[in-house]
């Protein structure tokens, strides 16, 4: 009875691992930062980006479970050429982060902000911004994929991730599909097992998953 049950157990286990790896966004693809590339330029018209409606919803992990919250963006502008975005930026606020897994009125809820945006991690003091600047819009395999350089904490990649684009009565939104980034080679390195030896299993996964959507209306 006793094997029977230790079996269970670990089918169990490797049935939630499966799952866990299957649910895991994709890393997006990361390079040094690029050159825009520049179509139309001429041609394209401004979209001022609706701070109010835009968000990045953000997700980190660690062996014991996961919080997730928001970002919120200060500002920004997307270059838009017959309905296509070929081109823009925005600002994130890195002050504006909030928990949304825990209650606003729980002590660990104001603890957990207060980490993320001390020097162990974001350093909004020195770093209260992030930038997002479009580099290429193209199709692979089907999917609209977005390109940009991401500077954080004045580190500067280039990441790629698919997106779904809409343009419906002057009013462009982009969307994009959960995808992770590897927050070391922005030099957020707290808890992280790839950087630091004897964490054990008090180590802070290096992904953060990301889920952006920008709301944007011709200026």
């Amino acid at each position: 009875m006793k094997k029977k049950f230790v079996n269970i157990l670990f089918i169990a286990a490797i049935t939630a691992s499966v799952i866990s790896c299957k649910d895991k966004a994709k890393e997006a693809v990361t390079t040094d930062a690029e050159a825009p590339v520049i179509t139309e330029a001429a041609n394209a018209e401004t979209y001022t980006v609706n701070t109010d409606a835009s968000t990045i919803a953000w997700t980190g992990s660690k062996p014991t479970g996961s919080h997730n919250g928001t970002i919120a963006l200060e500002s920004g502008a997307l270059n838009v050429v017959n309905g296509k975005v070929v081109g823009g930026s925005f600002i994130i606020d890195m002050k504006s982060i909030t928990v949304l897994d825990i209650p606003a009125d729980d002590k660990g809820n104001a603890k957990l902000v207060g980490h993320l945006t001390n020097a162990d991690f974001f350093d909004v003091e020195k770093f209260p911004n992030a930038a997002f600047t479009i580099t290429e819009t193209k199709v692979a395999e089907g999917k609209t994929m977005l390109s940009g350089n991401l500077t954080l904490k004045e580190v500067k990649n280039n990441v790629t991730f698919p997106v779904t684009i809409t343009n419906q009565d002057d009013a462009v939104t982009i969307t994009s599909e959960a995808f992770s980034i590897d927050r070391t080679k922005w030099n957020v390195q707290y808890g992280s097992k790839s950087i630091f030896d004897n964490l054990g299993d008090k180590f802070i996964n290096d992904d953060i998953e990301l889920k952006i959507t920008v709301k944007a209306a011709k200026s």
